[in-house]
């Protein structure tokens, strides 16, 4: 079973490349490849440095998923953060995606996030539903939010605010 770690830098390659896979999948994210190896490992390099809220799931040393909450940088939205996560497809359905964001979610509240916001494409019900299961609620719905290949995408924007989550459900 992958186990679920805080950013390292010595897993900046195989995070890259995991995201290059889910990216390319043209369906999950908004971005369709990853950025190249050393914009990556400057960006992990940063994340380690700050203490990001950032974790990968690992197998055999192997960066098979990863969830991040960034916090706004600007004052007043300082105490929101935005969610960011994939999963490789050989790993699905194993529970990575609930073990990362409940990892992300605790580290999260003790740093002081209040508030963290989601955009998910409104046809990934997997997704959707595993954010409702942790206490996420659905804010609104963005009309031709994402295109792919000349195909608009509706995205629907979820939160979840400190307080909001049953105990239970980011306990597991």
């Amino acid at each position: 079973m992958p186990s679920i770690v805080p950013v390292q830098e010595r897993y900046a390659a195989s995070y890259r490349t995991c995201l290059d896979v889910v990216a390319r999948e043209r369906r999950y994210l908004a971005q369709i490849e990853a950025l190249p190896l050393e914009k990556m490992q400057g960006f992990v390099r940063q994340s380690v440095a700050t203490d990001a809220i950032q974790y990968f799931a690992i197998d055999n040393e192997v960066v098979v998923g990863w969830a991040d909450i960034f916090p706004s940088w600007a004052y007043a939205v300082s105490h929101c953060g935005t969610l960011g996560m994939g999963v490789h497809p050989a790993h699905r359905g194993q529970g990575l995606g609930r073990q990362l964001l409940q990892a992300c979610i605790q580290k999260a509240w003790d740093k002081g996030i209040a508030r963290i916001e989601l955009e998910v494409r409104a046809d990934n019900v997997r997704a959707i539903a595993l954010y409702e299961k942790l206490g996420f609620e659905h804010e609104a719905l963005k009309p031709r939010a994402m295109r792919f290949d000349g195909v608009y995408f509706d995205a629907l924007q979820m939160r979840l605010l400190h307080g909001d989550a049953h105990p239970r459900q980011l306990l597991g």
